[in-house]
Protein backbone atom coordinates (compact mmCIF):
# COMPACT_ATOMS: atom_id res chain seq x y z
CA UNK A 1 0.00 0.00 0.00
CA UNK A 2 1.12 3.55 -0.77
CA UNK A 3 0.12 6.49 1.43
CA UNK A 4 -0.29 9.89 -0.22
CA UNK A 5 -0.37 12.94 2.04
CA UNK A 6 -1.88 16.14 0.71
CA UNK A 7 -4.01 13.84 -1.42
CA UNK A 8 -6.66 16.42 -2.30
CA UNK A 9 -4.19 19.05 -3.50
CA UNK A 10 -2.76 19.98 -6.86
CA UNK A 11 -0.04 17.31 -6.72
CA UNK A 12 -1.67 14.75 -4.44
CA UNK A 13 -4.90 14.45 -6.41
CA UNK A 14 -3.32 13.43 -9.75
CA UNK A 15 -0.77 11.28 -7.91
CA UNK A 16 -3.52 9.37 -6.10
CA UNK A 17 -5.35 8.89 -9.39
CA UNK A 18 -2.23 7.70 -11.21
CA UNK A 19 -1.33 5.18 -8.51
CA UNK A 20 -4.89 3.84 -8.39
CA UNK A 21 -4.95 3.48 -12.18
CA UNK A 22 -1.65 1.59 -11.95
CA UNK A 23 -3.39 -0.99 -9.76
CA UNK A 24 -1.79 0.08 -6.48
CA UNK A 25 -3.53 0.02 -3.12
CA UNK A 26 -3.62 3.65 -2.06
CA UNK A 27 -4.49 5.48 1.13
CA UNK A 28 -5.27 9.15 0.56
CA UNK A 29 -4.62 11.44 3.52
CA UNK A 30 -6.04 14.93 3.93
CA UNK A 31 -7.05 17.22 6.77
CA UNK A 32 -10.73 17.05 5.93
CA UNK A 33 -13.18 14.54 4.49
CA UNK A 34 -12.95 14.48 0.70
CA UNK A 35 -13.95 12.49 -2.36
CA UNK A 36 -11.25 10.13 -3.63
CA UNK A 37 -11.05 7.78 -6.62
CA UNK A 38 -12.89 4.49 -6.41
CA UNK A 39 -11.00 1.81 -4.51
CA UNK A 40 -8.86 4.35 -2.64
CA UNK A 41 -9.00 4.41 1.16
CA UNK A 42 -9.30 7.87 2.71
CA UNK A 43 -7.97 8.82 6.15
CA UNK A 44 -8.36 12.22 7.80
CA UNK A 45 -5.15 13.29 9.55
CA UNK A 46 -3.31 16.50 10.37
CA UNK A 47 0.44 16.20 9.88
CA UNK A 48 0.97 18.88 12.49
CA UNK A 49 0.10 16.06 14.90
CA UNK A 50 2.07 13.20 13.33
CA UNK A 51 0.50 10.47 15.45
CA UNK A 52 -2.82 11.15 13.68
CA UNK A 53 -1.14 9.58 10.65
CA UNK A 54 -0.63 6.24 12.42
CA UNK A 55 -3.85 4.58 11.13
CA UNK A 56 -2.99 5.54 7.56
CA UNK A 57 0.48 3.99 7.80
CA UNK A 58 -0.76 0.59 8.96
CA UNK A 59 0.45 -1.87 6.32
CA UNK A 60 2.01 0.81 4.12
CA UNK A 61 5.15 0.13 2.11
CA UNK A 62 5.67 3.67 0.75
CA UNK A 63 4.80 7.26 1.65
CA UNK A 64 4.54 10.42 -0.42
CA UNK A 65 5.25 13.27 1.97
CA UNK A 66 3.90 16.71 1.12
CA UNK A 67 3.98 19.38 3.81
CA UNK A 68 1.23 21.96 4.28
CA UNK A 69 2.25 25.58 4.72
CA UNK A 70 2.43 25.55 8.51
CA UNK A 71 4.84 22.60 8.46
CA UNK A 72 7.33 24.75 6.53
CA UNK A 73 7.67 27.05 9.53
CA UNK A 74 11.07 26.87 11.28
CA UNK A 75 9.53 25.72 14.58
CA UNK A 76 7.66 22.77 12.98
CA UNK A 77 8.89 19.19 13.46
CA UNK A 78 8.17 17.32 10.22
CA UNK A 79 11.08 14.95 10.84
CA UNK A 80 8.78 13.27 13.38
CA UNK A 81 6.69 12.08 10.42
CA UNK A 82 9.72 10.34 8.90
CA UNK A 83 10.47 8.65 12.23
CA UNK A 84 6.85 7.55 12.55
CA UNK A 85 6.89 6.14 9.01
CA UNK A 86 10.02 4.12 9.72
CA UNK A 87 8.55 2.82 12.99
CA UNK A 88 5.36 1.82 11.17
CA UNK A 89 7.21 -0.36 8.66
CA UNK A 90 7.25 2.00 5.69
CA UNK A 91 10.26 1.28 3.50
CA UNK A 92 10.21 4.10 0.94
CA UNK A 93 9.51 7.83 1.27
CA UNK A 94 9.28 10.30 -1.59
CA UNK A 95 9.54 13.86 -0.26
CA UNK A 96 8.21 16.92 -2.03
CA UNK A 97 10.89 19.42 -1.10
CA UNK A 98 11.78 22.74 -2.77
CA UNK A 99 14.20 23.97 -5.40
CA UNK A 100 15.16 26.68 -2.93
CA UNK A 101 16.95 24.14 -0.72
CA UNK A 102 19.74 24.24 -3.30
CA UNK A 103 19.32 27.72 -4.77
CA UNK A 104 18.55 29.70 -1.56
CA UNK A 105 19.96 27.52 1.22
CA UNK A 106 19.97 30.28 3.84
CA UNK A 107 16.25 31.11 3.68
CA UNK A 108 14.57 30.15 6.97
CA UNK A 109 12.10 27.71 5.42
CA UNK A 110 14.86 26.29 3.19
CA UNK A 111 17.00 25.53 6.24
CA UNK A 112 14.05 23.67 7.77
CA UNK A 113 13.44 21.71 4.57
CA UNK A 114 17.12 20.83 4.26
CA UNK A 115 16.98 19.45 7.80
CA UNK A 116 14.02 17.30 6.78
CA UNK A 117 15.87 16.04 3.71
CA UNK A 118 18.83 15.16 5.94
CA UNK A 119 16.56 13.34 8.41
CA UNK A 120 15.17 11.31 5.53
CA UNK A 121 18.65 10.41 4.25
CA UNK A 122 19.63 9.29 7.73
CA UNK A 123 16.44 7.32 8.39
CA UNK A 124 17.57 4.02 6.88
CA UNK A 125 14.62 4.14 4.46
CA UNK A 126 14.72 4.13 0.69
CA UNK A 127 14.07 7.68 -0.42
CA UNK A 128 13.82 10.15 -3.27
CA UNK A 129 13.59 13.93 -3.07
CA UNK A 130 11.67 16.12 -5.52
CA UNK A 131 12.65 19.80 -5.67
CA UNK A 132 10.16 21.72 -7.83
CA UNK A 133 10.35 25.41 -8.56
CA UNK A 134 7.24 27.55 -9.02
CA UNK A 135 3.91 25.81 -9.61
CA UNK A 136 1.67 26.58 -12.59
CA UNK A 137 -1.27 26.03 -10.23
CA UNK A 138 -0.37 29.16 -8.27
CA UNK A 139 -2.44 30.81 -11.00
CA UNK A 140 -5.56 29.43 -9.31
CA UNK A 141 -5.20 32.45 -7.00
CA UNK A 142 -6.29 34.60 -9.94
CA UNK A 143 -9.44 32.67 -10.76
CA UNK A 144 -11.94 34.84 -8.90
CA UNK A 145 -10.53 38.15 -10.13
CA UNK A 146 -10.44 36.85 -13.70
CA UNK A 147 -14.05 35.66 -13.46
CA UNK A 148 -15.40 38.82 -11.85
CA UNK A 149 -13.14 41.60 -13.15
CA UNK A 150 -11.07 40.19 -16.01
CA UNK A 151 -7.92 40.97 -14.02
CA UNK A 152 -4.78 39.09 -13.00
CA UNK A 153 -3.03 40.74 -10.03
CA UNK A 154 0.53 39.62 -9.25
CA UNK A 155 3.91 41.10 -8.29
CA UNK A 156 6.97 41.36 -10.53
CA UNK A 157 4.99 41.17 -13.75
CA UNK A 158 7.95 40.93 -16.11
CA UNK A 159 10.15 38.61 -14.06
CA UNK A 160 9.79 34.98 -15.13
CA UNK A 161 10.65 31.51 -13.83
CA UNK A 162 10.09 28.07 -15.41
CA UNK A 163 6.88 27.11 -13.57
CA UNK A 164 5.96 23.42 -13.55
CA UNK A 165 2.61 21.69 -14.03
CA UNK A 166 1.72 19.88 -10.78
CA UNK A 167 0.53 16.91 -12.83
CA UNK A 168 4.11 16.49 -14.03
CA UNK A 169 5.31 16.52 -10.42
CA UNK A 170 2.73 13.83 -9.68
CA UNK A 171 3.93 11.69 -12.57
CA UNK A 172 7.53 11.94 -11.37
CA UNK A 173 6.42 11.12 -7.82
CA UNK A 174 4.57 8.02 -9.03
CA UNK A 175 7.68 6.81 -10.82
CA UNK A 176 9.81 7.35 -7.72
CA UNK A 177 7.31 5.51 -5.51
CA UNK A 178 7.06 2.53 -7.85
CA UNK A 179 10.55 2.15 -9.33
CA UNK A 180 13.53 1.36 -7.12
CA UNK A 181 15.89 2.79 -9.74
CA UNK A 182 15.05 6.23 -8.39
CA UNK A 183 16.15 5.44 -4.83
CA UNK A 184 18.56 8.11 -3.65
CA UNK A 185 17.59 10.46 -6.46
CA UNK A 186 17.28 14.21 -5.99
CA UNK A 187 15.28 15.68 -8.85
CA UNK A 188 14.93 19.36 -9.69
CA UNK A 189 11.59 19.82 -11.43
CA UNK A 190 10.83 22.77 -13.70
CA UNK A 191 8.65 23.55 -16.66
CA UNK A 192 10.02 23.78 -20.20
CA UNK A 193 10.18 27.58 -20.45
CA UNK A 194 10.67 30.73 -18.43
CA UNK A 195 7.35 32.56 -18.28
CA UNK A 196 6.45 35.84 -16.55
CA UNK A 197 3.20 36.58 -14.68
CA UNK A 198 2.22 38.96 -17.47
CA UNK A 199 2.73 36.19 -20.03
CA UNK A 200 0.73 33.81 -17.87
CA UNK A 201 -2.13 36.32 -17.87
CA UNK A 202 -1.90 36.44 -21.67
CA UNK A 203 -2.11 32.65 -21.78
CA UNK A 204 -5.26 32.73 -19.64
CA UNK A 205 -6.76 35.37 -21.94
CA UNK A 206 -5.93 33.31 -25.02
CA UNK A 207 -7.58 30.21 -23.56
CA UNK A 208 -10.65 32.21 -22.52
CA UNK A 209 -10.89 34.01 -25.84
CA UNK A 210 -11.44 37.29 -23.99
CA UNK A 211 -9.18 40.07 -22.67
CA UNK A 212 -7.51 39.80 -19.27
CA UNK A 213 -5.86 42.89 -17.80
CA UNK A 214 -2.64 42.57 -15.77
CA UNK A 215 -2.33 44.57 -12.53
CA UNK A 216 1.08 44.61 -10.86
CA UNK A 217 1.10 44.29 -7.07
CA UNK A 218 3.79 45.69 -4.82
CA UNK A 219 5.82 43.22 -2.80
CA UNK A 220 4.04 44.29 0.38
CA UNK A 221 0.63 43.77 -1.24
CA UNK A 222 1.66 40.33 -2.46
CA UNK A 223 3.03 39.34 0.96
CA UNK A 224 -0.17 40.46 2.65
CA UNK A 225 -2.16 38.16 0.36
CA UNK A 226 0.23 35.22 0.71
CA UNK A 227 0.35 35.28 4.50
CA UNK A 228 -3.34 34.46 4.63
CA UNK A 229 -2.30 30.94 3.64
CA UNK A 230 1.41 30.41 4.49
CA UNK A 231 3.84 31.52 7.22
CA UNK A 232 5.49 34.91 6.71
CA UNK A 233 8.90 33.24 6.40
CA UNK A 234 7.71 31.12 3.48
CA UNK A 235 6.09 34.14 1.83
CA UNK A 236 9.35 36.10 2.09
CA UNK A 237 11.44 33.21 0.77
CA UNK A 238 9.10 32.81 -2.19
CA UNK A 239 8.99 36.53 -2.97
CA UNK A 240 12.79 36.69 -2.86
CA UNK A 241 12.92 34.09 -5.64
CA UNK A 242 10.20 35.44 -7.91
CA UNK A 243 11.44 39.03 -7.62
CA UNK A 244 15.03 38.24 -8.63
CA UNK A 245 15.60 34.62 -9.67
CA UNK A 246 19.24 33.64 -9.83
CA UNK A 247 20.74 31.66 -12.73
CA UNK A 248 20.04 28.32 -11.03
CA UNK A 249 16.36 29.27 -10.65
CA UNK A 250 16.12 30.20 -14.35
CA UNK A 251 17.67 26.94 -15.51
CA UNK A 252 15.42 24.50 -17.37
CA UNK A 253 16.02 21.17 -15.66
CA UNK A 254 16.13 17.91 -17.65
CA UNK A 255 14.94 15.86 -14.67
CA UNK A 256 11.25 15.51 -15.58
CA UNK A 257 12.20 13.98 -18.92
CA UNK A 258 14.91 11.85 -17.28
CA UNK A 259 12.35 10.25 -14.98
CA UNK A 260 9.19 9.95 -17.11
CA UNK A 261 10.60 9.97 -20.64
CA UNK A 262 8.91 13.12 -21.94
CA UNK A 263 9.39 16.85 -21.66
CA UNK A 264 7.43 18.79 -19.03
CA UNK A 265 4.24 20.46 -20.23
CA UNK A 266 4.10 24.23 -20.81
CA UNK A 267 1.93 26.61 -18.81
CA UNK A 268 -0.50 26.86 -21.72
CA UNK A 269 -1.32 23.16 -21.34
CA UNK A 270 -2.09 23.62 -17.66
CA UNK A 271 -4.36 26.56 -18.48
CA UNK A 272 -6.20 24.62 -21.17
CA UNK A 273 -6.97 21.77 -18.73
CA UNK A 274 -8.12 24.15 -15.99
CA UNK A 275 -9.77 26.96 -17.94
CA UNK A 276 -13.21 26.23 -16.50
CA UNK A 277 -12.22 27.76 -13.15
CA UNK A 278 -11.45 31.08 -14.86
CA UNK A 279 -14.77 31.36 -16.74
Amino acid sequence: MIVVTGATGNVGRPLTQALAEAGQQVTAVSRHAAAVPGGVRHVVADLAGPTSLTPALDGAKALFLLLSGDLHAPEARPADIVALAAASGVRRVVLLSSQGVATRPLGPTRIAMRALEDALRESGLDWAVLRPGGFASNAFAWAESVRTEGVVAAPFGDVGVPVIDPADIAEVAAACLLDGRHTGGVYELTGPEVITPRQQAEAVAAALGSPVRFHELTRDEAKSMMTRFVPAELADDTLDIISAPNPAELRISPDVERVIGRAPRPFSDWVARNIAVFR
